[in-house]
């Protein structure tokens, strides 16, 4: 039963850290394309 436990909350734990790079990729892709940042900026920005 805790090992069940244990990989669910590790599954969970990976799918939140790639998800966190889609959402990141989405905002820099949008500030992007409207122009408000340049890309350097963007990224710059994503780091925070």
């Amino acid at each position: 039963m805790a090992t069940i436990l244990i990989l669910i909350i590790f599954l969970a734990l990976v799918f939140d850290f790639i998800n966190g790079f889609h959402d990141a990729a989405n905002s820099i892709a949008t500030i992007v394309s409207t122009k408000v940042l340049t890309p350097f900026q963007a990224v710059i920005w994503a780091l925070f």
